[in-house]
């Protein structure tokens, strides 16, 4: 007698059973049980009240500039199906309006949701309380770009005035990792642009630190993202300059010679394409090659070589 076959492509149901009435259970969290603000008195901070949207403002402590709009509208969809899961928290700021105080993402996405009430927490807050708190939640659940949570930690010192142990105590960070963040608020402007967009990494701005001239940092910010420097070769650039000041970066200087067999090959590999063709080596012999062609035709003319057949 034969077994029925179970396989494992049945989806959860195979693995848990079906359950019953899931498209009942599944409904979307909108915290319908709670009273809109202003309909009684308010009895406990941590309640939760529905606000109307044209009550609540941003926050203008916000340490995040900018929002990601994929992100954004992944969260719009999910807020439309399920509802705000977790409610923002605001300070009453005067009599009808309210500030946020974490969760302006969340507010954003309940807006273009089409929400015109939200679920907050209302909490008491002065501005200096106000600007601990959206930094530390921005710090502790968002992804900041290195720059972003640099800022952020300058803020929490220079305007809460707090010393870098307070700092990293209130952000649950070691001290020696809010200093080497802090440290990349030293580099120019221009490093600090390319760090923010990920042009470079904060192991390649770490290494940049290395050298005390703004200029050379620059100039070597420019050759790690023109050649595709890792941190390594950026490292060693960086301990040749510091022995040798007068030592300037050229675009060959992070590369590793190539044998003579890898530049026949691009010798040959150019009889097909006209654009630059790219090597990179390591010492052990690891490498990439980079081959870059202008049109269908020197891809068709590259691929007929290869197969042994006529142009």
């Amino acid at each position: 007698m034969s077994k029925e076959n179970r396989g494992l492509g049945k989806g959860l149901d195979a693995i848990l059973g079906t359950v019953p009435n899931a498209d009942q259970l599944r409904k979307p969290v909108g915290y319908v049980n709670k009273e809109l603000v202003g309909s009684r008195q308010r009895e406990n901070t941590a309640d939760i009240l529905r606000i109307p949207v044209d009550m609540i403002e941003a926050n203008p402590f916000q340490p995040r500039g900018t929002f990601d709009k994929s992100a954004l509208d992944e969260l719009v969809s999910s807020i439309k199906t399920l509802g705000l899961i977790q409610p923002i928290t605001v300070r009453k700021v005067a009599e009808g309006r309210f500030q946020i105080i974490s969760g302006e993402r969340r507010f954003r996405a309940c807006r273009q949701a089409g929400m015109t009430a939200i679920p907050a927490f209302i909490r008491e807050a002065n501005d200096q309380g106000m600007l601990e708190m959206a930094i530390v939640e921005n710090v502790q659940r968002e992804n900041l770009d290195p720059i972003e949570l640099a800022l952020s930690y300058q803020r929490l010192i220079d305007e809460c005035s707090l010393t870098q142990d307070e700092m990293a105590d209130r952000v649950g960070k070691k001290r020696a990792t809010v200093a080497n963040s802090l440290r990349l608020l030293r580099l120019p402007a221009k490093v600090q642009h390319d760090i923010k967009v990920g042009l470079i990494s904060a192991g390649h701005a770490k290494a940049l630190l290395g050298l005390e001239d703004p200029v050379a940092q620059e100039q070597l910010c420019d050759l790690t993202i023109s050649e595709g420097l890792s941190v390594r070769q950026l490292e060693a650039l960086v301990r040749k300059m510091l022995i040798n000041p007068n030592l300037k970066p050229s675009k060959t200087a992070g590369r590793q010679e190539v044998p003579e067999e890898y530049r026949r090959l691009a010798e040959h590999l150019g009889k097909y394409v006209s654009s630059d063709i790219s090597m990179r080596r390591t010492s052990s012999g690891k490498g990439m090659m980079t081959i870059r062609f202008n049109s269908d035709e020197e891809v068709t003319r590259f691929l007929n070589a290869l197969e042994g057949r006529e142009d």
